[in-house]
């Protein structure tokens, strides 16, 4: 596995500069990070200071258009585009999606075929490009009400029936134990779906190792499922941003971690 912070959450509040903040995680020993939005100008701000620290850009957010609207699939597929062109001048292999909020009055079965017929439009972009483009699933009781995909059976069915390489499941750990528990049996179950992973602890979404989520066990449950790819470190630090990364770092990122990912 490779560990990657995220800038917009461990750093929420912080002064520091984009620049900056990739220079604190790169001083702290990790080799990748992780970004929300991107914008023309952290495009060339990222590009700049990754390649001076020798960091990867493990993943960043497509435009949030909705993926249940049929009416918005258009301004789907145009911001996709968008994105797929930024993370090819960034070296980012995956793009995150959410699926926008459950339409009102519309059957739940014809928002996700709507879904899977807009992610069919995606593939063939995607696997020019290279790039994955991975559906997160939310949680509606704490962080996200509305929105439309929760549950990870779900978001693996939506995967299966788009049925590309390119089309995954990022699995977070935070969010999935708000919405249904069942960790280790359900990542067991789906890691033929999943492309990447998300850790954060609850309540509070702070550093792992701070609420009711054991760690050290889903973490060795996923890789005896034979993945080695990023878990994305999407938390809120309870103090310092870079004392609690030198502390994850230490106290468990540096058990799971691979040489290559």
């Amino acid at each position: 596995m490779i560990f990657s912070p995220s800038l917009d959450a461990v750093f929420r509040g912080s002064s520091l500069s984009l620049e900056q903040r990739i220079e604190t995680v790169a001083r702290c020993g990790y080799r990748a990070f992780e970004i929300w939005g991107w914008s023309e100008q952290t495009v060339q701000t990222i590009v700049l200071a990754k390649e001076r620290h020798d960091l990867t850009l493990a993943s960043m957010c497509t435009r949030m258009v909705s993926l249940v609207d049929p009416a918005q699939r258009g301004a789907y597929i145009a911001g996709l585009r968008e994105s797929i062109a930024a993370a090819r001048t960034l070296g980012c292999r995956f793009l995150i999606t959410q699926t926008g909020n459950e339409l009102s009055g519309v059957p739940r079965e014809r928002q996700r075929q709507t879904m899977i017929e807009g992610l069919e439009m995606c593939a063939p972009y995607l696997e020019e490009a290279g790039v994955t483009l991975i559906v997160e699933p939310l949680n509606t009781k704490v962080n996200h009400p509305g929105h439309y995909l929760v549950h990870a059976a779900e978001a693996f069915e939506v995967a299966a029936a788009v049925d590309s390489p390119h089309v995954k499941v990022v699995y977070d750990i935070y969010h999935q134990q708000i919405s249904e528990g069942d960790l280790i049996p359900t990542i067991r179950a789906g890691i033929g779906h999943i492309a990447y992973f998300h850790a954060a602890d609850h309540p509070g979404r702070n550093e792992p190792g701070t609420g009711e989520i054991h760690y050290p066990n889903v973490l060795e449950a996923i890789r005896q499922t034979g993945y080695t790819g990023y878990v994305g470190l999407e938390y809120f630090p309870l103090g310092d941003p870079e004392a609690s990364l030198l502390a994850v770092k230490g106290e468990l990122c540096a058990r799971f971690e691979t040489a290559n990912g």
